[in-house]
């Protein structure tokens, strides 16, 4: 086994340094309703400074942590060269690239990078829109203007967790800024009372403070892995800089997850994109996220050994969904909240950065555990 994911992590790697757009139809003309279909050019490839490739340099970053490759020239080069070009706006999504140019800091002697990663945290805190109660508001990219930003207003979206708070954590933490532990330790505590549903252990997609409600209250896949794999990745950038009872709070929330999850879990292995309805398509990105966050929860003593059978599961579900040349397949394009099950469904299919990404986190997390 531990052969079969080397390879694979070889060839989905060299993918995702050279992913190419896919060929869709007038998709350099984004509307709301390609957008409601997941087509929008800049979220394919990696080059553009957005999410997705937020998340390809975090899978990327991940496998240099365990010394399975040296990404410095690459990393140097892909932060100079959109620093050179110009940054989009800041807003939720396009903090994504930080979370791994923070732990690159200190490798450089560029000033700039960490008075960027700097600056972005103190624009975080004081000037991103906030919702009631203080939250972080999924402010996102204009679909036709990348300077421009779309507010979505008094709206709290899952997806925050692992592009944002993450971040703003892992840069109080190196910079001994207590007001920022504090501060993403509490959208943390906040996402979790607005969108974690009791009565199935799983994460709505996100909350609207306007309406009052949890949107089509869809249990959304990669929603959900946002959340498997971020808290995990928050409780092991936070250290001893978090207090017992938050700490066991943030634990046991994920084990009721992960528990619910297990119940959903495919004959095959992974999951479906919408999670409670097996007629729609199973969906590789969110089971990989999943994959990557039960590894990790085994690692780390959170989750016993009865949890490997469904990890091993899942990740064998994964490895069969990687192509000869390393693509990974059947991953959802970007999903904003739809109101019913069938939004989620037409999502398009396509080779996508954070698809590659979040299949490395996995195949690195289960490497890292069967080596133990």
């Amino acid at each position: 086994m531990e052969k079969v994911i080397v390879e694979k992590l070889k060839k989905t790697l060299e993918k995702l340094k050279n992913l190419k757009p896919p060929v869709i139809e007038d998709s350099q003309e984004p509307s709301k309703e390609k957008f409601a279909k997941g087509i929008i050019a800049r979220d394919f490839g990696i080059a553009e400074w957005d999410w997705p490739q937020g998340i390809g340099l975090y899978g990327i970053n991940k496998l240099q942590k365990i010394d399975f490759l040296d990404s410095n020239e690459f990393f140097y080069n892909w932060f100079k060269r959109n620093l050179e070009i110009g940054l989009p706006s800041k807003n939720v999504n396009t903090t994504a690239p930080l979370l791994t140019l923070v732990d690159l800091c200190d490798k450089y002697d560029n000033k700039e990078f960490e008075e960027l990663c700097i600056e972005w945290a103190n624009w975080l805190m004081d000037e991103l829109p906030k919702t009631k109660e203080g939250g972080f508001q999924h402010v996102t990219t204009s679909l036709t203007d990348r300077n421009g930003i779309i507010l979505n207003e008094e709206q709290v979206w899952i997806d925050t967790l692992f592009m944002m708070v993450l971040f703003l954590n892992k840069m109080g933490v190196k910079y001994s800024r207590e007001d920022w532990i504090a501060e993403s330790i509490y959208q943390v505590s906040f996402h979790i009372k607005y969108l974690y549903e009791k009565k199935n252990g799983l994460f709505y997609h996100g909350w609207s403070f306007i309406e009052n409600n949890n949107f089509g209250e869809i249990f959304w896949c990669r929603g959900n892995s946002w959340f498997t794999l971020g808290v995990i990745e928050f409780l092991e950038s936070c250290g001893d800089k978090i207090d017992e009872g938050t700490r066991r709070f943030f634990l046991t929330t994920y084990k009721a997850q992960v528990d619910s999850l297990l119940k959903l879990q495919s004959e095959k292995g992974g999951w479906h994109t919408v999670l409670t309805d097996k007629m729609s398509y199973l969906e590789v990105s969110g089971t990989a996220g999943i994959v990557a966050g039960m590894y990790k929860g085994l690692q780390l003593g959170v989750l016993d050994s009865s949890y490997e059978v469904a990890a091993k599961k899942g990740l064998e579900f994964i490895l069969k969904n990687i192509d000869e040349d390393g693509t990974v397949l059947n991953v959802s394009g970007g999903t904003g909240i739809g109101m019913d099950k069938e939004h989620y469904k037409n999502i398009i299919i396509a080779p996508m950065a954070y698809g590659q990404s979040l299949t490395i986190v996995a195949l690195a997390e289960a490497l890292k555990y069967l080596k133990k």
